[in-house]
């Protein structure tokens, strides 16, 4: 859902970035956005464009419902970024079978439409 809280993450997303929500006080970073920093409560908000890059930390493997324009089964990995923050999002290209922890990933942007444009994720060497 597009909020003002996630307006900075979908538009960054449609550029091509991987927006990551910073505190503007204490610097924390987390995902997903909120109003206010878990950390020192500041309602000052900034962000980071994330290099993209990280480790699979857990999977699942999507079987049902089916998806409009999606092939099943998918996985959805819950990557771990290299500044720390977890992510999910489809992992693109591998089949469910062949996903490990710790796997190397970098973002991939998926254009689903004129007006969204999902984070992804492919193996990275």
């Amino acid at each position: 859902m597009i909020n003002r809280d996630t307006a900075y993450f979908w538009e960054g997303a449609a550029a091509g970035e991987l927006r990551i929500q910073r505190c503007g006080r204490c610097g924390l970073l987390r995902h997903p956005p909120g109003p206010m920093c878990p950390e020192c409560g500041a309602a000052t908000r900034t962000h980071l464009v994330s290099e993209g890059l990280g480790e699979v930390y857990s999977s699942i493997v999507h079987h049902h419902p089916l998806m409009p324009g999606k092939d099943l089964p998918l996985v959805v990995a819950l990557v771990e970024l290299d500044e720390g923050v977890r992510v999910l999002g489809e992992l693109l290209g591998v089949a469910p079978e062949d996903v490990r922890i710790g796997h190397r990933v970098a973002v991939d942007f998926q254009r689903i439409d004129d007006e969204l444009v999902l984070p992804g994720w492919r193996l990275h060497e």
